[in-house]
């Protein structure tokens, strides 16, 4: 069956409900309140902001820690501007020396962030303006950073964004699409390769 037929079968109904209902809509009021049931307790988070950024940056850095996180901040803070082009290259930089397989990076709109990401062998930035786009970024493109526009997203919100990219596994609630998305990342990827 081909992606186009499987999105218009019944067949895609049942699995598109449930990516729906799982750790956005059913459980986003809650996750901010308790423990997701996902989250990885050892895990090592990047995250790097530029000067427009920090306060939102503050805030996630934060809540990480709340949830067990060990958080590297490689960005501006209240007392240092760094330019997003700068932070975006040194948190690429670690992941592909192995730090951490997962970043959070803010800046005014996300897009910055996400373009200097993008030269990056290895990394896949997504910059997203909802917690749909920030589960389905994972869900269908494998995602490793996350980019975030602090001119668009409330601290609240933005936290359940965050937890779900966390919390998202490729291909999840799209196994029957499991085959097609590895081998369309892979092809990605060599786009860069040639490029």
């Amino acid at each position: 069956m081909n992606r186009r037929h499987f999105l218009q079968s019944t067949l895609a109904v049942p699995i598109l409900e449930r990516i729906l209902s799982t750790n956005i809509f059913a459980q986003s009021f809650q996750s901010s309140f308790q423990e997701l049931p996902n989250m990885n307790m050892t895990k090592t988070i990047l995250i790097a902001a530029d000067p427009f950024a920090v306060t939102l940056k503050d805030a996630l850095s934060v809540h990480l820690r709340g949830k067990g996180y060990e958080v590297i901040d490689l960005g501006a803070t209240q007392n240092e501007e760094i330019p997003y082009f700068e932070s975006a290259a040194e948190v690429c930089k670690a992941i592909q020396s192995g730090k951490s397989d997962r970043a959070i990076l803010l800046c005014g709109t996300g897009m910055g962030m996400s373009i200097v990401a993008n030269r990056f062998k290895g990394i896949v930035a997504s910059v997203v303006e909802s917690v749909f786009a920030a589960k389905m970024c994972r869900v269908i493109n494998n995602a490793n950073v996350l980019c975030l526009g602090a001119m668009i997203w409330g601290d609240w919100m933005a936290k359940e964004a965050v937890d779900v990219f966390l919390t998202t596994k490729f291909t999840d609630g799209l196994e029957p699409l499991a085959d097609f998305l590895k081998d369309a990342e892979k092809k990605v990827e060599a786009i860069r390769d040639k490029n």
